[in-house]
């Protein structure tokens, strides 16, 4: 299925000369990955501090867009400048799934929306990755496939957040949004496993 994961080598194209900038100023690609981790954490902590208020909603567009534009330059700073590391590993698959913990958890804290389907979406993309690392480990490469990763929920996220913070209130339309990405993680899910096992096959 697609997914917006597609379009990124367009977008590295157009990072690239920023990126040969930033390697030749010293940026390390791990800096860069923790640096996109603490911006979603203190976008979360907006939403938490103020629920009721509408301007932390809208800097979760903004913080994903940049979150999404440094999560594509820490890649390309470690395979194309030799940056590579064992540490860098971790930090790029810890990173993501720490950033969507506190950008995502903190709609479970919005009126009228529904908290569990927040949880359960969380937890969801979280196995989704999991899944997706998992495939490395039994020997087949590293799955993003979609309909739901990593780039598709900031898309859905975003949306919502843009959405919310202009002023139109949640409601039934949100929570039927929200158990359709259900629906979509755990096709991801079933898309992740289904072709690593036909990878090693």
């Amino acid at each position: 299925m697609a997914s917006i994961y597609d379009l990124k080598a367009s977008f590295q194209k157009l990072l690239r000369p920023l990126v040969g900038h930033l390697a030749k100023s010293g940026i390390t690609a791990n800096q860069v990955t923790v640096f996109a981790m603490f911006i979603s954490m203190l976008g979360g902590a907006f939403i938490v501090m103020v629920p009721a208020e509408s301007w932390p909603l809208l800097l979760v567009p903004l913080v994903l867009f940049v979150r999404m534009a440094l999560n594509a330059i820490d890649g390309m700073l470690a395979r194309e400048h030799n940056m590579q590391s064992p540490l860098g590993g971790f930090l790029n698959e810890i990173g993501d799934v720490v950033s969507d913990i506190f950008l995502y958890l903190p709609f479970a804290l919005l009126i009228h929306v529904s908290s569990i389907l927040v949880l359960t979406t969380v937890l969801l993309a979280m196995i989704s990755e999991m899944v997706g690392v998992i495939s490395v480990q039994v020997g087949a490469s590293r799955r993003y496939d979609g309909p739901m990763g990593k780039s598709d929920r900031a898309f859905v996220f975003g949306s919502i957040a843009l959405t919310l913070g202009l002023g139109i209130p949640a409601g039934l339309w949100l929570n039927i949004l929200l158990s359709i990405v259900v629906l979509l993680l755990l096709i991801t899910i079933n898309n992740r496993m289904q072709k690593a096992l036909m990878e090693l096959q």
